[in-house]
């Protein structure tokens, strides 16, 4: 019995009850992925899912891919948010709300680490994945089973993340898990563990990932296409890539630490035998602040493809764009410690960091004069990629102006941990990437389906998403300046703010509408897409959605590669002037479908699952199974296949008919 026991680690049959809530978490989870079983099973599709899907090396169904995952981990993060502000509208007085504090801390965690990792960065990699190859005039990303490799490994973190709330518990030391409340002696149990593990190894995907479209941009653009001659939206990648490459190698190297102190008994970050939480607390923002450019970044770049086309002009300012851009992507590596001035550094710390802090407000103000330049005088079509762009000024310049509120110091050791610093995250997030990557797939939604999303609805979306979310957030700006710290499940009626939280909730009431609206949309619009396919004469034959590829797009991009002579060179081929393509056709080696990213996926998820549950024996074969599938890779000699130039010819003879 001992040696049965020993196998099954730390497991334990009380893992699996935690509450009537969770209960009904763990069945609508469960319930969900039945559902999902079943259809697959009752209409015949695994074959097809398997071949056409899930094996795929195109990056255009890869990036498909991320965002269905994304806007899966979405309704589960947006679930999160409306259990905390419920449970802060309800716990006022003898009153103790819905949930446990312990449970209420779960959710906090997993809230933040769902929106960061696992919705954000899927929206942003989904998106690259789609449009930059084709802007670029690539026919793929330089490492196509890189690609899906880290697709798989992104899903493994968000499997890890999901499994925990059907077996077990998620971390309840915050999205960002600060020693020594995440060491072992304050959090035993295996929560800590689900964080750790989902987010290394979503992490290490997320790293192949910016190696694999920094190659891309720098090595596989088409003839004639220099740096400077770049869409905005590249250069954005260009520099959010760069981030990533240098930033992530630093979040495994924290959160490795962070593991061999839970299970080996190691004390870098423990407050005692040598160990120094704060320098947890540095590495880890040293990561974070930079993830929030690599966030936002790429959205700014797609801001000015949707503010060119829907303005009918040329983007204002480009050079000095692209400047602003690349002098973001170097100060964000200076302004961390502005994360936690309370730490007692020193003056001259701070003000350093106030100041650098400060200066790095100054190439994003250029960018918003550029959007806004851009639109002067100009022929502005309010489509619903247009009412996005709207909406993100609105919030952001709000965000933008209370995060240079918070660089000064002094201002900040007053709302430290309040709830004035939630607000002005989310509106920096929310308003800057959620809302600049929705724009970014209303926009481009027709190249990668064939047809557009239903415009009213889609502004509709928009509505509810930009009152719901100033409902939400700005009482919390007034509860920071009274006092109201982050992670506050429970308060004293006499303090006067429980109708403050009431008005925030139905702000997350109104939010979790408009996420209702976003999905009709899409039903919607493929119940109607042969109505919707028709886009003569409308906002959308504008400048930069003038493709030279039909929508959508072929597997392989481009029947012949183009030639590009400026930055608007196949709109400029349309109106007359040079010749985007030359030269006859040619054969096209594209690489075959292959399950070894499903591989690398799963033994990902049984490594870290043994890791989380100390069963040592599921690391090592998962550890052996994974260097085997591997080695074997790279092996295989049948990894390509050619699409001769006569079929190329007829293909792309029939599409330009079409």
């Amino acid at each position: 019995m001992e040696f049965f026991a020993n196998l099954l680690g730390r497991m334990d049959l009380s893992y699996f009850w935690h509450g009537w809530v969770q209960f009904g978490a763990q069945l609508t989870l469960i319930g969900a992925v039945v559902l999902v079983i079943g259809l697959l099973t009752y209409f015949k599709k695994w074959k097809w899912l398997w071949r056409e899907w899930l094996t795929t090396q195109d990056a255009k169904r890869i990036g498909v891919m991320y965002i269905i995952v994304a806007v899966g981990m979405l309704l589960r993060g947006a679930s999160d948010a409306l259990m905390l502000r419920l449970q802060q509208a309800l716990a006022s007085g003898n009153s103790e709300g819905f949930i446990s504090s312990d449970h209420f801390q779960q959710i906090f965690t997993a809230h933040g680490t769902i929106m960061i990792f696992f919705v954000a960065m899927g929206l942003m990699f989904g998106l690259i994945n789609l449009v930059l190859p084709l802007m670029i005039g690539s026919r793929d990303v330089a490492f196509p089973t890189l690609n899906s490799t880290s697709f798989y490994l992104f899903l493994a973190g968000v499997v890890l993340t999901n499994l925990s709330l059907i077996y077990g518990e998620f971390g309840s030391a915050g999205w960002l898990a600060y020693p020594p409340l995440s060491e072992l002696a304050y959090s035993p149990g295996p929560g800590i563990d689900y964080w750790l593990w989902s987010i290394q190894i979503a992490g290490v995907g997320s790293l192949l990932s910016g190696i694999n479209f920094l190659v891309t941009i720098l090595k596989h653009r088409a003839k004639g296409m220099t740096l400077m001659k770049m869409p905005v939206f590249v250069w954005s990648v260009l520099g959010a890539m760069i981030l990533v490459v240098f930033a992530f190698p630093i979040l495994t190297g924290t959160l490795f630490m962070l593991s061999l102190d839970r299970s080996m008994g190691m004390h870098f970050f423990t407050s005692d035998f040598g160990g120094n939480p704060m320098m947890y607390i540095n590495l880890i923002w040293a990561w974070g602040h930079p993830e929030v450019y690599i966030l936002i970044l790429p959205a700014f770049g797609l801001f000015g493809e949707v503010v060119a086309t829907f303005s009918r002009k040329r983007l204002f300012g480009y050079k000095s764009m692209v400047w602003a851009l690349m002098a973001i992507t170097v100060l964000s590596y200076t302004v961390w410690l502005h994360h936690f001035f309370t730490m007692g550094a020193g003056g001259n710390v701070n003000a350093f960091f106030g100041i650098m802090t400060m200066i790095i407000a100054v190439p994003t103000g250029v960018k918003v004069f550029n959007w806004l330049f851009t639109m002067y005088r100009g022929k502005i079509s309010f489509a619903s990629p247009m009412w996005w762009f709207m909406a993100f000024v609105a919030t952001f310049a709000l965000g933008g102006a209370t995060g240079v509120l918070l660089s000064i110091p002094a201002i900040d050791f007053q709302v430290h941990n309040s709830l004035f610093l939630v607000a002005h995250f989310h509106n920096v997030i929310v308003g800057g990437v959620v809302f600049g990557y929705f724009a970014g797939l209303t926009y481009w939604f027709p190249k990668i389906f064939g047809f557009r999303l239903h415009e009213r609805l889609g502004k509709a979306a928009v509505t509810l998403w930009t009152s719901g979310f100033l409902l939400a957030f700005i009482p919390l700006y007034i509860l920071g300046l009274l006092g109201a710290t982050r992670r506050l499940d429970h308060y004293d009626p006499s303090l006067g703010w429980q109708p403050l939280f009431i008005v925030s909730g139905i702000g997350a009431l109104l939010i979790g509408l408009g996420i209702v609206v976003q999905l009709a949309q899409v039903v919607y619009s493929i119940w109607k897409r042969r109505q919707l396919r028709d886009t003569t004469g409308d906002p959308w034959d504008g400048r930069t959605l003038e493709w030279s590829v039909p929508s959508p797009a072929p597997h392989y991009n481009f029947a012949r590669l183009p030639i590009v002579s400026t930055r608007d060179a196949w709109y400029e081929a349309k109106h007359g002037g040079n010749q985007v393509f030359s030269g006859e056709y040619k054969d096209i080696e594209l690489p075959r479908n292959t399950g070894f990213g499903v591989y690398v996926g799963i033994l990902s998820v049984l490594f870290g699952f043994g890791f989380i549950w100390h069963l040592w024996w599921l690391v090592l074969l998962s550890s052996v199974a994974l260097i085997y599938v591997i080695i074997r890779r790279t092996y295989d000699e049948n990894i390509t296949y050619v699409i001769p130039a006569a079929d190329v010819e007829r293909l792309d003879t029939r599409k330009a008919a079409i």
